[in-house]
């Protein structure tokens, strides 16, 4: 199987994660997919294959060399996002891209335009693999899982090519936040770790958000409204003055870079009751915290105009900046951005603004940096892929595993062993 046929086979599978089961993984489609892909590492010649309860595939590329070097891993996640459907799902392939629109879906007059998104101009003269305008592609992250199995194959093909135990490790549930949450570090048995989750080809990052969740409900009471006047609280209205105490400028849409926001991602109400959720993200650790300080403030502003039965608040840390986790071992940063350059790829280090399974691997010891899978506008219909940077990926895999040998054999030649 090839990659882009691996790819596109593996975005049949519907692996939605959900937030409301409180299980793991979030949905079934998800352990059909765990199970389908522990069989796909045996046939292709792995071993120490194991698919747990919650879902978690792990698997061993045995060392083909006599010398230690360290063990490296290369993780991605199995689900796709609850942003938007992922059934009926069928992509197809813009062969030879030559810089025109692209129309997703004619009916409905849905079309991936270079105005809009002059990325698309960077694949000019590639082939670029699309939605149909109505679903999400999921390349978010079953482009680095095919890139991953893609390079584990060429290895196993390739006995030629040296290089030392490889682990690699498969999760559920990281659009939700939870994708390493039951991830077995100890297990996992390697030194470091790199996640292929990464967007644009060049991507390198080793710090990523400090992340909060945020549940405010507004109490209000509900009145026949003919008979309503001076009896009636209506919820929705007191969500609403909550929304006007938040600064707009700090928002995704209007923030970049280091920037944090408050991101509002549902409202849900009746007259009764009203419920905000929010995300609270910041490079920074003390303006993440005291981004938090903040938002219970405006609650209290709330209490001291409508009482203090009228709204209660929730907060709950998600993840951390990993580049705490990770400065001290540079060396592996600097390891994938050789492999880059190797095979001809320019790195592009930056900041992640979002999170991975990579921050949270990272504070349970294993340090995990993020490499591009090559996707762009994740988590939408108009979500794409290169397949020549799918390629690319491949390849980096494949050359930071050799260049994992050379240069710890260099270093103990070095240091005269």
């Amino acid at each position: 199987m090839t990659l882009t046929e691996r790819f596109l086979h593996y975005v049949s599978f519907n692996t939605t994660s959900d937030t409301q089961t409180h299980v793991t993984p979030s949905t079934p489609g998800q352990f059909l997919f765990a199970q389908y892909l522990a069989n796909e590492l045996k046939e292709i010649g792995l071993e120490d294959i194991s698919l747990d309860e919650n879902g978690y595939v792990m698997a061993t590329l045995p060392a083909n060399i006599d010398k230690a070097v360290p063990v490296i891993g290369f993780i991605s996640h199995m689900d796709t996002s609850p942003d938007m459907t992922a059934e009926n799902m069928t992509p197809r392939i813009e062969k030879n891209y030559q810089g025109k629109d692209i129309i997703l879906n004619e009916k409905e007059n849905i079309l991936l335009s270079p105005t809009d998104f002059p990325e698309l101009n960077h694949y000019v003269g590639q082939d670029i693999i699309v939605t149909n305008g109505k679903t999400l592609l999921g390349a978010d992250d079953k482009a680095g899982l095919a890139e991953i199995i893609t390079a584990m194959e060429h290895l196993v093909n390739h006995p030629e090519i040296k290089h030392g135990k490889i682990r690699v490790g498969f999760t559920p549930d990281e659009e939700i936040g939870e994708g390493a949450h039951h991830f077995d570090v100890e297990k996992f048995g390697a030194d470091w770790a790199y996640t292929i989750d990464g967007g644009q080809i060049g991507e390198l990052e080793y710090e990523n958000f400090n992340a909060a969740g945020v549940e405010i409900s507004f109490k209000g009471r509900n009145i026949h409204p003919g008979y309503a006047k001076g009896k009636m609280i209506n919820s929705q209205y007191i969500a609403n003055h909550f929304i006007s105490l938040l600064p707009n400028n700090e928002v995704p849409e209007k923030t970049s870079d280091y920037e944090g926001f408050y991101h509002l991602t549902n409202i849900s109400g009746t007259v009764e009751e009203t419920t905000l959720n929010y995300i609270i993200r910041d490079h920074d650790r003390n303006l993440f915290e005291q981004r938090k300080i903040q938002i219970q403030g405006w609650v209290s502003e709330i209490i001291k105009q409508y009482g203090e039965s009228s709204v209660t608040i929730k907060i709950k840390d998600q993840y951390y900046n990993m580049r705490e986790k990770i400065e001290p071992v540079m060396h592996i940063v600097k390891l994938a951005e050789d492999a880059m350059k190797t095979v001809g790829v320019t790195p592009i280090v930056k900041p992640i603004r979002g999170g991975t399974d990579g921050s949270q691997l990272s504070y349970k010891g294993l340090p995990c940096p993020n490499i591009f899978a090559g996707g762009h506008n994740f988590h939408g219909k108009y979500e794409f892929v290169p397949i020549q940077s799918m390629e690319k990926a491949v390849m980096v895999i494949v050359e930071i595993a050799t260049q994992v040998v050379s240069t710890t054999l260099n270093h103990l030649s070095d240091n005269g062993f």
